[in-house]
């Protein structure tokens, strides 16, 4: 399936952990070069883009922060100069703060809206020209069950992901005859490094177990009551970017366990 894919090279926006950096080591598997980007610790993600270019790829680092377009735009020129092209873009970069509408802090408004929604946009802006040029090109935008459905208290979060939605159908729509797909991912809940560090905190709070947290909080609306894996999501990924998937463009896959069937 992913022969075709060898050598080209893959932007993966909040890569350095969880769902992005499992995209990341999935993609390298297949012989894909690697753009990473996101913040964290240097010595941790120096370790970690080392690790993806033992697999037999080329593997760069940008930091730019998912808030300036002119950094995405700095980053997208980088990613061409150093490894010749840019042929995949994942739109993965986000961030969550949970709060009552009516005390949500404004500028946690403005900071997940910049970088759950805006980054893509920008993102996708500046890599269309040479998708263009190279007349081959998979945009796959990473949105959420909270882009089809909403959860209280999580206001900015839900309305950028389904704003993920939109934009992914509108520049499916322009790049259709270019052979440039646009697509979006909706996973349910990803057992993540983030998520995993809430649970004995939240098992404490309500006076349950761990399990009991997995099962019965975060695993609430997910029917099959697993966690999605960033294996899962890399091959779902994998196969949008496929000759398969040549036609299958301006929609979503949900990857959520039923989460949005009930």
């Amino acid at each position: 399936m992913t022969s075709a894919l060898k050598g080209k090279t893959a932007l993966i926006t909040g890569s350095t952990s969880g769902i992005g950096l499992g995209i990341a080591q999935g993609f390298a598997a297949q012989g894909i070069n690697i753009v990473m980007n996101g913040f964290g610790d240097a010595a941790a993600i120096e370790a970690e883009r080392a690790a993806i270019e033992a697999m037999g790829v080329k593997a760069i680092y940008n930091g730019a922060d998912m808030t300036k377009p002119n950094e995405i735009t700095e980053m997208v020129k980088q990613s061409v100069q150093t490894l010749g092209s840019i042929d995949i873009v994942i739109n993965n970069a986000g961030i969550q703060h949970v709060a009552p509408v009516d005390e949500f802090p404004p500028e946690k408004w403005d900071e997940i809206v910049a970088i759950n929604m805006s980054s893509s946009f920008h993102t996708i802006r500046a890599a269309l020209p040479h998708m263009k040029k190279q007349g081959w090109g998979r945009i796959i935008n990473i949105a959420s069950a909270h882009g089809l459905v909403a959860s209280p208290f999580k206001t900015a979060y839900v309305t950028a992901k389904h704003g993920i939605i939109g934009l992914t159908k509108t520049v499916a729509l322009e790049v259709a005859q270019d052979n440039i797909t646009c697509n979006a991912i909706c996973p349910g809940y990803v057992l993540t490094p983030l998520v995993e560090k809430q649970i004995p905190d939240t098992a404490k709070s309500r006076g349950i177990t761990e399990e009991e947290v997995k099962r019965d909080v975060l695993l609430a609306a997910q029917w099959t009551k697993k966690f999605v894996t960033t294996q899962q999501l890399a091959g779902t990924a994998l196969f949008l970017c496929s000759d398969h998937a040549e036609n299958i463009t301006g929609t979503h896959i949900s990857v959520d366990g039923g989460w949005t069937a009930a």
